[in-house]
């Protein structure tokens, strides 16, 4: 847990939620009701949704042909693929995008719920709900997907979400979306849970950790340039496997 914690601390994008975390909790208990546990759940299971959402059709979509908009691409998620222990791929380099998401969908939900409950209240709800209870859902995510990464002595909880979310880096990179413990049945729902004959037919060595682009494919070579990278992908796992 330690190992993973002092990763964590370091994330810019909570270091950027925290300040609207406390707020939220300031407001539960100026607003002490037994609506709290309901907007705290609803809040917690939407993000378990925009998260499978954002990892499937956002980062795992076609990779686009604008060096640029590749690049973006890249550094967010493929980087992360190509180099599943760097802790500077872990997550994007957009930190104050979390909060401007929420913000977003917090004006949405505001002006949904006003006309039922008024501005003060609508407004309130939906940033106990966004803001605590998303938030607490990302912060769970960020911990089991870093956990997940680090090699370090694991637990029953560790080893679980080691070897789920590590199918999708080298097994199966079209299935097992979701990262979050106890969390298998989004994937099942939407009909991309791992599947060892599927796995087996879709496999290629190659292109795995390039998630099916050719790894010397321009775009990634002018990224990894772009950013730095000189180690080939796959170097540190094809040494570890020889010793």
């Amino acid at each position: 847990m330690k190992a993973t914690l002092s990763v964590l601390i370091r994330m810019g994008s909570l270091h950027r939620l925290f300040p609207f975390w406390l707020v939220g909790l300031w407001l539960i208990t100026q607003n002490l009701s037994w609506w709290i546990p309901v907007v705290l759940v609803y809040g917690y299971i939407a993000q378990l949704f925009v998260e499978y959402v954002m990892h499937r059709f956002l980062f795992h979509r076609e990779p686009p042909t604008d060096q640029g908009t590749f690049n973006e691409l890249y550094k967010s998620h493929i980087g992360h693929h190509e180099y599943p222990t760097d802790p500077e791929f872990f997550t994007g380099d957009d930190h104050w995008y979390p909060v401007r998401f929420g913000v977003l969908s917090i004006a949405i939900h505001t002006l949904i719920l006003w006309p039922f409950l008024g501005l003060n209240m609508a407004f309130t709800l939906s940033y106990i709900a966004l803001f605590v209870g998303s938030v607490t859902a990302f912060a769970m995510y960020e911990y089991c997907h870093t956990l997940s990464h680090l090699n370090v002595p694991k637990g029953k909880f560790g080893q679980y979400v080691t070897r789920k979310h590590l199918a999708h880096h080298f097994q199966d990179h079209h299935a097992t979306f979701q990262v979050s413990f106890g969390l298998d049945w989004i994937d099942r729902l939407f009909g991309t849970a791992h599947d060892r004959a599927t796995a087996k037919e879709r496999f290629d060595r190659k292109t795995l950790l390039s998630m099916g682009m050719d790894p010397e494919d321009l775009r990634l070579v002018t990224a990894r340039k772009a950013f730095g990278i000189t180690e080939r992908p796959g170097a540190k796992r094809a040494k570890a496997e020889q010793t």
